[in-house]
């Protein structure tokens, strides 16, 4: 019987499941595994220059693929602590991440030798599951459970973490075949026959639509049934690629951070049938001010225990999306309710006005809003934007115009600032032939600015849009609307970021007002380069977003 090593083995267990690029930061916990990916030559590899980085990185890639997106943290101790952020985020936007975490030997274990931490307790709180390989006959194996559970049920990251020497160890020659998913399926009859029986007596219908049309490729499906019903959509934060960018049944993405539009959808509504979505806090704050109390909600979703959990459910289904809007669509007849058909249309029409509005300010510097137009009118329909957190992306989040599936990427829940350019990077590995543009604040460029570096060495052009407001800009808010204007770590000097990026050897264009965005990003993306637009924007143009949280200042007697 041939033997072969755990490094092999675990090249052949990616291999056999169409995992075609993975990303890393070179450590000697793992060098078997890299010798084995150079000789077999069927995995790329993209090495960032943080492990954090390269776990975004992993994380977009997942969710363009549909397929786990595989991180090597290949230095056992820092090496992989680094990546706990990159695994939180996974972790919050139920991405399918496998990490595969590099260890001390066997040998060396419990002695307080160099680089030893408790790995697997500090990720067990962030991940589905994070668990020690003990046995070399086990790698491979395991390696199959973990891509299994990270893309099953409600999907998220797994971490395995794998001795030094297990990658060394003679194993077996092991021929895999891809892991098989159990996927869910539609609602009952009786489900889809009750939520058909709603809505044909709704006068005020709405269907809110969340990530789960983006795993299950339920664009199509979503898009149709909101054609036969003659309904309009809103879709849940993050996930305002669901449908097409002006659909005349789409109303852009609901809640704190979407749209008044849509918003007013969600609380009017008297029938809101919710489809793969969780309705979750960044949606809707848990509030009654984004979901009518009055509101009957029909509610599927892939994850059971997220149904009905913040909302009440009168109908309460655990299935996938895409099957459920399909059979929707087969059982239920269009309602009669034109007189909320007509609002819609009308208010739609106002909302692009105040959006032709923003698109003609002429401050100096550029009010964000006016750069945030130029983009939405230069974006290619194919394009694919990732958004970072931040006061200016917070305006971006329902500003933007996603056309093809799979379009948008953002931070959903954990709300992390940096993770824009790294998630860029991600999704050009997984989509070569599509423009990917991040827009960013100044701030979070700071993060991983040296990830510029990466998008050039693994020839992954992207463009980093860095809107410049010398601040913090959701913290500046704060301090300017509760503290008085105390301002206190709140402004921040940011370097020329197109200068970085030719030192870098890409490309770097400022913008210098009003007029310039948009023609920058079409000389970009014609370009085919790794480019840093960088524009100086309005430092007052902000806006708050968590008023809950502090109290108005007190006027003095």
């Amino acid at each position: 019987m041939t033997n072969i090593t755990g490094g092999e083995a675990v090249y052949r267990v990616l291999k056999a499941n169409g995992i075609d690029t993975v990303f890393g930061l070179l450590g000697g916990s793992m060098l078997e595994l890299y010798d084995a990916m150079y000789q077999g030559g069927e995995v790329a590899y993209v090495g960032a220059r943080d492990e954090r980085a390269a776990g975004h990185m992993a994380d977009a890639w997942a969710r363009m693929t549909g397929k786990p997106g595989v991180v090597l943290g290949a230095q056992a101790g820092p090496g992989v602590v680094n990546i706990v952020t990159a695994v939180a985020e996974a972790q919050l936007a139920y991405s399918p991440l496998v990490v595969i975490a590099g260890a001390i030997t066997r040998a060396d274990q419990h002695k307080d030798t160099f680089q030893e931490v408790d790995q697997v307790a500090l990720f067990a709180p962030i991940c589905k599951r994070s668990v020690m390989v003990t046995d070399p006959s086990r790698l491979a194996p395991m390696l199959e459970d973990a891509i299994r559970l990270a893309n099953s049920g409600r999907r998220g990251p797994v971490v395995l973490h794998v001795p030094r020497d297990l990658f060394a160890a003679e194993v077996r020659a092991i021929e895999p075949a891809p892991v098989n998913i159990a996927r869910p399926g539609p609602a009952s009859p009786a489900d889809v026959a009750a939520i058909a029986e709603l809505l044909h007596g709704a006068k005020r219908p709405v269907i809110f639509a969340g990530g789960g049309f983006k795993w299950g490729q339920g664009r199509d499906a979503l898009t149709t049934l909101a054609e036969a019903l003659e309904i309009p959509v809103a879709a849940s934060t993050g996930h305002a690629d669901v449908m097409r960018h002006g659909h005349p049944w789409f109303a852009g993405q609901a809640g704190p951070r979407g749209n008044r539009v849509a918003s007013r959808l969600t609380k009017e509504a008297d029938v809101m049938v919710v489809l793969g979505a969780r309705l979750g806090f960044n949606s809707t704050f848990h509030s009654n001010d984004y979901v009518g109390a009055e509101t009957r909600i029909a509610h599927v979703d892939i994850d059971g225990s997220a149904v009905g959990r913040y909302f009440p459910a009168e109908i309460a289904v655990q299935a996938d999306a895409r099957m459920t809007a399909e059979a929707l669509t087969a059982a239920t007849a269009r309602p009669d309710c034109d007189a909320w058909r007509a609002q819609f249309k009308a208010d739609m029409d106002s909302l692009r006005a105040e959006r032709a509005e923003e698109a003609a300010i002429e401050t100096l510097p550029m009010h964000p809003r006016r750069a945030l137009a130029e983009l939405r009118k230069a974006l290619p329909t194919n394009a694919i934007v990732t958004l970072d957190t931040g006061n200016t992306c917070l305006q971006a989040a329902d500003r933007l115009a996603h056309y093809e599936p799979l379009s948008l990427i953002t931070p959903l829940d954990f709300g992390l600032v940096g993770f824009g350019l790294s998630a860029a990077i991600g999704a050009k590995a997984a989509a070569p032939d599509r423009p990917v543009v991040a827009v960013m604040g100044d701030g979070a460029v700071g993060y991983t600015m040296i990830e510029i570096q990466t998008a050039v060495s693994n020839d992954l052009p992207v463009i980093i849009v860095v809107l410049d407001n010398e601040a913090w800009g959701a913290e500046k808010a704060y301090q300017q609307e509760f503290y008085g204007g105390r301002l206190l770590g709140a402004e921040i000097q940011s370097p020329r970021y197109d200068k970085f990026a030719e030192l870098c050897g890409g490309k770097g264009i400022w913008v210098d007002g009003p007029g310039g965005m948009g023609p920058a990003l079409t000389k970009a993306i014609e370009s085919g380069q790794t480019t840093v637009i960088q524009a100086k924007i309005d430092p007052g143009a902000l806006m708050t977003l968590r008023k809950d949280l502090f109290k108005s200042p007190q006027n003095d007697a």
